[in-house]
């Protein structure tokens, strides 16, 4: 089981930006992603990172706004999110993976989450 420990979340203004870290316990050849979720909402996929740097997912509220990177070295992903809406509020979770795909059951391991707000 890999521990995930996701930071960086806060409270931002329409239109600013947040950078959200989250840091594995140990590397393996594994998909790290981002997925959200708002209160009374189902879980989101957001974006997702292959091992391989570069090969990435984005869903369609992310692309143009939102950039995922990841430092194997370092076991960790990111995620730049700029223009940020309000309806992007919610939390967003840090999750590993065998399989690099935009679906959650597909994760094996989960972060705690960390809360973005914007307000208008």
């Amino acid at each position: 089981q890999v521990h995930l420990v996701e930071s960086g979340g806060g409270l931002v203004q329409a239109g600013g930006s947040l950078r959200l870290s989250c840091v594995a316990s140990s590397g393996s050849n594994y998909a790290m992603a981002w997925f959200r979720q708002a209160p009374g909402k189902e879980r989101e996929f957001v974006a997702a990172e292959s091992w391989h740097p570069g090969d990435t997912l984005y869903s369609d509220f992310a692309k143009g706004r939102f950039t995922i990177s990841r430092d194997n070295g370092q076991n960790a992903v990111y995620l730049q999110m700029r223009s940020l809406r309000p309806e992007d509020t919610a939390v967003y979770y840090c999750a590993v993976g065998r399989v690099f795909l935009p679906t959650a059951n597909m994760y094996d391991d989960w972060g705690q989450g960390t809360q973005v707000t914007v307000s208008s």
